[in-house]
């Protein structure tokens, strides 16, 4: 196959040359590039000169990928990396892509991938593109959705990066669902896919509210913590009102850290600890986002048993849902406890919470389906 070069909407797209290869070990150099992706660390000079002579031109010579050199037109500096990192007999090519760090925020990468899908639909026959990302990298999902990709879901990926994890999200792309050049693509500036990729693309923020005279922080789950999260959860009424394992160990305690992390870089859900004067372990509380409704989430908590009574859980679940609202803009959240759970109901109502109803055998607990109470809160009750 013989190397081509590509000029689309603001960026030239051209073969690799000897002379990148000081601007592609400078940019290997960046802490998020040799995170997410399986470039060599440390990364050295003659990394850089064996990608740009060597393995970038075969990659030409035996049709088996496409790797572009991303250039700005006018002045030729280096942009980034893109192109078909595979191709396959059976019409199917992947894209690949990295961001040098002076050029991010621009819409880059984007206007790239565009034209490296165009030109492997129209002029090589490519009958589909797929995009591959460790599960985490919401900066590269971010670039694939604009581009015109549609996330299909997760798998194993098969080569993960260096002390990264193996569990990847993939997407595909079809001819005739390139957005046209200089459009704003299915997840633009300002949409809600491009805010959550900003707040989950980042470390897990700390939340503040304030109870009594004493100010709370809710922060993510700490080793510090495991012991107490055991107590709690093994405490008769968080058994007898929520599905924690029963008989509760401190190994369930860490995995369920584990859960809290994953969640997170999966931008599913956000999960604290309500963290006393003295970061001390006071209970935990989460918000899940709704898969089948981008705009609604459920909350769910636990109070220590020595925290009790406090008004900690109230003061915690309003911070946590006007972080919802205004951060993650979500539309409404839901709080649902079993019948009968009138400690739980106290707090939501205490934090704005409407009580809707009971929906009769409304979940699943320990066994059987149960009637559930029903309450909401939108982002206008908190104004």
């Amino acid at each position: 196959m013989e190397p081509v070069e590509i000029i689309e909407d603001g960026v030239l797209l051209r073969p690799w040359r000897e002379a990148d290869a000081e601007a592609v070990h400078r940019a290997c150099q960046d802490p998020d590039i040799q995170r997410w992706t399986t470039v060599p660390r440390p990364y050295r000079p003659e990394h850089a000169h064996g990608f740009v002579t060597e393995v970038s031109g075969r990659a030409w010579a035996e049709g088996t990928g496409a790797p572009f050199a991303v250039c700005d037109p006018a002045t030729g500096d280096l942009l980034g990396s893109c192109g078909l990192i595979s191709i396959d007999q059976a019409g199917t090519g992947e894209v690949g892509y990295w961001t040098a760090p002076w050029a991010r925020g621009r819409g880059v990468m984007v206007r790239a991938t565009r034209a490296v899908a165009r030109w492997s639909f129209d002029s090589l026959g490519l009958r589909r593109l797929i995009w591959q990302a460790e599960v985490g990298n919401h900066a590269s999902r971010l670039v694939a959705l604009r581009a015109g990709f549609r996330i299909d879901g997760r798998l194993r990926l098969a080569q993960p990066a260096p002390q990264g994890g193996a569990d990847g999200w993939i997407g595909s792309l079809l001819p005739g669902e390139v957005p046209a050049p200089g459009s704003t693509g299915p997840a633009g500036p300002g949409t809600l896919a491009t805010r959550r990729a900003a707040v989950f693309g980042r470390p897990q923020p700390v939340l503040f509210a304030t109870a009594g005279a004493g100010e709370l922080r809710l922060r993510p789950m700490e080793e510090q913590d495991l012991d107490a999260v055991v107590q709690t959860c093994q405490d008769p009424e968080t058994i007898r009102w929520t599905t924690v394992p029963d008989p509760y160990e401190r190994a369930d305690a860490q995995g369920y850290r584990i859960h809290c992390q994953d969640a997170w870089s999966r931008g599913d859900a956000a999960h604290f600890v309500i963290a006393d004067a003295d970061d001390r372990y006071a209970g935990s509380l989460d918000l899940r986002l709704s898969p089948a409704d981008a705009l609604l989430a459920d909350v769910g908590f636990m109070t220590a048993p020595a925290a009790r009574g406090r008004g900690y859980m109230p003061a915690a679940l309003v911070a946590l849902s006007a972080w919802g609202f205004t951060t993650l803009g979500l539309a409404r959240i839901e709080w649902k406890a079993n019948v009968g759970n009138t400690a739980s109901r106290r707090v939501a109502e205490k934090a704005g919470f409407t009580f809707e109803g009971t929906a009769r055998a409304g979940v699943q607990h320990r066994g059987e389906r149960v009637d559930v109470w029903v309450a909401s809160l939108l982002s206008k009750d908190l104004t």
